[in-house]
Parts: structure tokens; sequence; C-alpha cells
């Protein structure tokens, strides 16, 4: 099918007698924003460890643009063009914003250890270092170091590394998790903004950004995959409700 850039088939993962992902057959479109929800050991954070291969599955493949990546280095999976940011923000924290994306760019260019580097050389990255933290609202954080940045905005930060990256198909691991209602807002304007042109994978347990931004929404609940389908098909679904949405409202 090639509306889809990414599948699993089967995909499970064991630990010592424990399966955490279960048989999940997964199809995300070319495009879409795509949420993965659940309560929490429901598998999600474990499924996009094995999706970017920081886990190899105990089975199951892999397939992205329709090439299989089952077991393929992390380093190979990113350069395919399929990219994560973690949960707890990825960014090196004495470094300034705009070290932090030239460094990123860098890495894409397949210069991962430039700090030696004459300053004249590594400002050839500044240009388009500046125009990313533009685009994720850092614009006036250039020569902040991440450190001093507040949470929502090292987050941004984080975005703009990945983005630094040039991925087709980005997966973030709770982009709103711990913020205040402000830097939700924000987040949710910047991952629309950032949309055109590639497809988003996201887990994420705040369900009103679910519901306004998300197509479709795939729901896991003790490593399996539960219900499927926009936010009103999944939220109406009842088995949904006990497992999931009934919990958070509890």
């Amino acid at each position: 099918m090639s509306d889809i850039i990414l599948e699993t088939e089967g995909l499970t993962r064991e630990f010592a007698g424990f399966v955490a992902v279960r048989e999940v057959n997964l199809k995300v479109r070319t495009g879409d924003i795509h949420a993965l929800i659940g309560p929490n050991g429901a598998g999600k954070t474990t499924c996009f460890n094995l999706l970017t291969s920081f886990l190899p599955p105990t089975r199951g493949t892999i397939r992205f643009k329709d090439k299989d990546i089952t077991g393929m280095k992390p380093a190979l999976v990113a350069r395919l063009g399929l990219v994560r940011s973690f949960q707890i923000s990825a960014v090196f924290p004495h470094l300034t914003a705009l070290e932090n994306v030239r460094l990123a760019l860098q890495r894409q260019r397949g210069r991962s250890f430039d700090f030696w580097r004459s300053e004249t050389a590594l400002n050839t990255y500044n240009d388009r270092a500046r125009q990313l933290l533009d685009d994720v609202g850092l614009s006036g954080f250039e020569d902040t170091p991440a450190v001093l940045l507040s949470y929502g905005r090292k987050r941004a930060l984080e975005i703009a590394t990945t983005l630094a990256l040039d991925p087709e198909m980005m997966l973030l691991d709770e982009p709103t998790a711990g913020m205040a209602h402000d830097d939700v807002d924000r987040v949710v304007q910047l991952v629309r903004k950032v949309r055109p042109g590639r497809t988003i994978l996201m887990v994420e347990h705040n369900l009103s950004v679910v519901e306004g931004l998300c197509d479709r929404i795939t729901v896991l609940t003790r490593g399996r995959i539960l219900a499927e389908g926009d936010y009103r098909t999944v939220s109406q679904n009842p088995e949904v409700v006990a497992a999931y949405l009934g919990a958070a409202h509890a």
C-alpha cells in the first residue's frame, strides 16, 4: 500500500517472560498525525523503542517506506528519515540553543565530530540553525544555554534539533508531558506548523491534544492494540472507555 509509510506485522517484545508488546500490527499513513495512547504500562514507549531500533523485537517485522528495517542500527534508521525525539528532553544543557541545533545539522550531514573545527567552518550552519529556532518559536534565544530555558522551550529546542535531521517521519514521545497550559498550546501549534511534508507518530497522554491534533489514533492496552480510528470512533468504544478514557476521567 503506497500510502502507508510505516507498518509493523506481529511486532512483539518480551522481557524475561513478560510480554510488553504483543502482536502489534500498526499502519501509519503518509502525512498523518497518528497517536499512540493507552494507560501506563500499555507498551507505548516500548513500541517506540522497537520502531527506532533502540530495542530489537522478539519477533515480528517493521517496514519503513516499503523497506524492512527490523534490527537495523538506530543511526541507519534515522538516516532513512525516521527520527525520534525523547520523552525526557535530550539536548546538551550547557550548549546554547544555536549550538544544539548546529550540532544536529552537522550530524545530518555526516559530520558528527566537528567540535574541533574552526569557528568559521561551524558558522556555515548558523543561518539554517537560526531559521529552525525561529520555526519553533525560539528566535531571540539563540545564545541562551539550554539549561536556562524553560521546560516548554527545551521541548521546542528538542523538536528543532529533530527537524535539523530533516526527517520524513517524526516520532514524538509525550511532547507535552509536564507542561503548563500555555506551553501545551505552544507545542500543539508547533506540531501543526512543522507537519507539512512530514508524517508524525506521537505518544501523548493529553486527550485534548490528541482530539484536536491527530488524524488517527491507536489505543494500546497490555501491549496489544485495543482499538483504532479517529478520536470520535475510539472515544465511543466501550472497551477504550473502560481501559483508558474512563480511568483518565475517574
